[in-house]
């Protein structure tokens, strides 16, 4: 074979190749998870029957830019996590705060949203206004959360603390007067406050644990540096501003 001949044939191979590689990235659908009942980061629509919400324009805008098309499917938070290290699922949203010990067996973005906890109770209640009042209480959260976590941690056996499968759970209980609290992410239970539970429920004493929410990959994913990338993209050009503006009415500062 001549060199011209050589040189010809690598770069029909290289050509070929790149192409390849731009057609599976084109064709990439990743496995995603959420959880349907973090409002507003995610929920259902009722009219559409479609999964929408802060975490879902997100994840919209971060599939684009990133070059992936995804499958949506909803589970419990509580399984989210094992399911990205089963590798059932390739990437999930659902309000995840990143924390070690979640971080050594599954891959975090960036963080783009930054919470903590609150507590929230009755509207007729004053006898609750931080977490030391919860002693001889009962006080509702969601199984698998960091909210649970502390509470175990702070609270411990000085309390009743009761677990519940969907946020929605949790907050019936409380209007319903079987827990007396619940304590679980600000802007969730913010929302609630201001939805649902307007003139019944109310948001009380100080955030508690700052905590940053992160898009979680199964470990070792190669989508991680093209999501944060994406996600850097759309803080600069204005895009996530825009969107969590549609949600919680301004701008983070």
């Amino acid at each position: 074979m001549t060199n011209g001949l050589k040189a010809l044939t690598a770069a029909i191979a290289m050509s070929f190749s790149l192409g390849a590689g731009s057609a599976l990235a084109q064709d990439a659908k990743l496995q995603a998870v959420t959880d349907p009942s973090f409002v507003p980061f995610e929920m259902l629509d009722q009219e559409s029957g479609e999964m929408v919400g802060f975490d879902m324009d997100i994840l919209a805008e971060v599939a684009e830019r990133a070059g992936f098309e995804y499958d949506l499917r909803t589970m419990d938070f509580n399984g989210i996590i094992p399911a990205l290290q089963a590798r059932n699922a390739d990437i999930a949203l659902a309000g995840i705060t990143i924390t070690d010990e979640r971080e050594k067996i599954v891959d975090f973005s960036d963080p783009y949203y930054d919470s903590g906890l609150r507590l929230l109770v009755r509207a007729n209640d004053d006898s609750i206004k931080k977490v030391d009042d919860l002693e001889g209480k009962t006080v509702g959260t969601k199984i698998g959360s960091t909210s649970a976590n502390y509470l175990q941690k702070n609270v411990g056996e000085k309390a009743e603390i009761t677990p519940y499968p969907g946020s929605s759970d949790m907050y019936m209980a409380l209007l319903a007067g079987s827990v007396d609290a619940v304590f679980y992410d600000a802007p969730n239970v913010g929302y609630f406050s201001k939805t649902q539970g307007e003139g019944r429920a109310k948001v009380v004493g100080p955030l508690y644990e700052g905590q940053q929410y992160g898009i979680a990959l199964a470990d070792g994913s190669e989508w991680v540096e093209k999501v944060n990338k994406a996600l850097a993209e759309m803080k600069e050009d204005g895009t996530y501003d825009e969107i969590y503006k549609k949600w919680f009415g301004q701008a983070p500062e």
